[in-house]
């Protein structure tokens, strides 16, 4: 019998996100003081022993569900627990089969999660400037032609991002989705170059600053998502020192009426 309870213990919950650091990279970023508050964690048991784990973070426009374990265990969690209406799901694919018992997807995306060791780390120079608060209407402006759907105005305030610019106008950036100094992790993210200004090397760049400086704080962990057919980008993150770590599904989706 599965026992399921909500989370509230951050060392039992990060103890379980370590058996899987790096498909959990964004799970353990959210531990952190003043996104720990957003989420909601609900743990399954079986045998005295936590073994599924589902993480819902309210803190987007579309609020974020995160699944990880042993699939009868997030079923049990979604019977008795959490199930929330509509979320952006992300999951491994054993977990598919149980999911779409209770969930239809809008849209289904094969992803990577891509991680930086710091040794493997080649830097690529260019002229950008790191980008501060006040640069946020510059950054809306260039994501406005058809990025970073995730880009948050908060996330500059503890994030790093640095961008191009020719003349005054802002062409490619690239930042952080989330940057935990507690448990040296951050993932990197909202990189977008605008479509005129593509292939000159800005958006390669611009995450290489990102990263540099990440480095320089001492994240041991830096990590990203990427769509498994987004070659270009595949191969952007690939020069700058990254690997394919761990692939898994993410999208929008609906509850289904039981």
């Amino acid at each position: 019998m599965w026992n399921t309870r909500e989370l509230t213990d951050k060392s039992e919950i990060l103890a379980y996100l370590e058996t899987d650091r790096l498909y959990a990279a964004y799970a353990i970023g959210d531990l952190e003081a003043g996104l720990f508050e957003q989420c909601t964690w609900a743990g399954a048991e079986k045998d005295g022993r936590l073994q599924a784990l589902a993480l819902y973070f309210r803190g987007l426009k579309l609020p974020a569900l995160v699944l990880m374990g042993d699939p009868e265990g997030l079923q049990a969690i979604f019977q008795e627990l959490l199930y929330p209406e509509r979320a952006y799901l992300t999951c491994c694919t054993g977990h598919l089969a149980v999911l779409e018992r209770f969930y239809a997807w809008e849209e289904r995306i094969p992803m990577w999660r891509m991680v930086l060791e710091p040794a493997h780390f080649h830097h690529v120079k260019g002229d950008c400037i790191r980008l501060e608060p006040s640069h946020v209407d510059d950054l809306m402006a260039l994501y406005a032609h058809g990025g970073a759907d995730a880009f948050m105005p908060t996330q500059l305030d503890g994030g790093v991002f640095y961008g191009v610019y020719l003349g005054d106008r802002l062409v490619a950036a690239a930042g952080t989705h989330l940057v935990s100094p507690t448990y040296h992790v951050a993932a990197v993210g909202n990189v977008f170059t605008h479509p005129d200004y593509r292939g000159r090397g800005f958006g390669t760049a611009a995450t290489s600053a990102v990263v540099a400086e990440l480095l320089q704080r001492g994240i041991a962990h830096i990590v990203l998502n990427v769509g498994q057919a987004n070659m270009t980008a595949i191969a952007l993150y690939e020069r700058l020192g990254f690997r394919r770590a761990c692939p898994f599904f993410e999208g929008p989706a609906h509850a289904i009426a039981l």
